[in-house]
């Protein structure tokens, strides 16, 4: 939540006068003050709380009225400002956007509470277990000398849990049942995170148990049989062939292509997206970081041009592709050392 939100959270408090249990002034003071706080235990504590008083009758209305569902969506906006904020190297910023995430955590966790599933100390005893187990050559006697080792160690123990959570999912349906189902190396990766990130875990996955390209000539190989099969398909566009859609209002230069070819063209295009994420793997990069600094870039650049623009008193839609073509070359220069 951004800094408006934060504000509003606390005039609740405010308005509440008094939080149970941590170290908060005492209700007669016209407005909180927090107590020295000595530890970093102590401070956990007094946002469980925080999080606790809010959601309990006479809390805010707003907070007692969320949801699992509900909050769904502001976990995946506090990840993006997270990562924003990383990017720009705003480090002033991270702290405040960490704990925007970190209340997530303690929303689901009060709430999950509230209906007898689990609590923050559930959460915090996974935590730790996992970390622990996952680390054995620093809590146990496994060894582990560089980070590719401890990559290999890490993943094999992965695959280990999701083996057990697996056996544990079988126990509770009948036998008959349980015998016509075998584990997936692929279990356990949801079909909700971005598209990129998705594509990036399945085939990390699958390259576990060597289903993978035998090195990056072989990706290079793929990219350019996707891209000829793209092209091939393209061969059945209605005439005069695709067209970016023209200007004014959207959609309003669409061509009308026959549904069936509509499929097979987003096939291949999906084809095409799925091998540039097996490029990105190979070369340890992320994906979806990737692309998300391309498009910061694209709206530098674009917003550049139409401030030059602006400021000779035109607008894009004014101008002719070769000066915008122009103006985007010096945006480019402009940017360089």
């Amino acid at each position: 939540m951004r800094h408006s939100t934060r504000r509003f959270i606390a005039n609740s408090l405010v308005a509440n006068k008094r939080i149970d249990r941590v170290c908060i002034a005492p209700a007669a003071t016209a407005h909180l003050k927090w107590l020295p706080m000595s530890t970093t235990g102590e401070r956990f504590e007094r946002a469980v709380a925080i999080m606790e008083r809010l959601r309990a009758p006479g809390g805010c209305p707003w907070d007692r009225e969320q949801t699992f569902d509900s909050i769904k969506p502001y976990t995946l906006e506090e990840t993006y400002e997270v990562l924003e904020a990383i990017d720009n190297r705003d480090w002033d910023e991270l702290p405040g956007e960490l704990g925007d995430l970190l209340l997530q955590v303690l929303f689901y966790s009060d709430m999950a509470k509230e209906q007898g599933s689990f609590s923050i100390d559930d959460v915090l005893d996974r935590l730790s277990r996992k970390l622990v187990d996952r680390h054995p050559h620093v809590f146990g006697d496994a060894k582990a000398d560089t980070s590719s080792e401890v990559k290999r160690n890490w993943e094999a123990l992965k695959v280990e849990e999701r083996k057990k959570r697996l056996g544990r999912t079988l126990r509770v349906v009948d036998g008959a049942a349980a015998g016509k189902t075998s584990p997936s190396i692929l279990d356990g990766i949801s079909s909700s995170m971005p598209s990129l990130l998705e594509a990036h875990k399945l085939s990390s996955r699958a390259a576990q148990v060597g289903f993978d390209w035998p090195d990056l000539e072989g990706l290079f190989a793929k990219l350019g049989e996707e891209t000829l099969e793209l092209r091939q398909h393209l061969r059945e566009f209605p005439a005069p062939g695709p067209r970016p859609e023209g200007r004014g209002v959207a959609g309003s230069g669409r061509q009308t292509v026959p549904e069936d070819l509509r499929i097979r063209l987003e096939e291949e295009v999906g084809d095409l997206f799925f091998v540039l994420v097996n490029i990105a793997r190979y070369l340890a990069l992320d994906p979806e970081s990737a692309l998300r600094k391309t498009n910061r870039k694209f709206r530098r650049r674009f917003q550049w041009m139409e401030q030059r623009l602006h400021e000779g008193g035109t607008t894009p839609e004014s101008v002719s592709m070769n000066e915008l073509e122009s103006l985007w070359q010096q945006a480019k220069q402009q940017e360089k050392p």
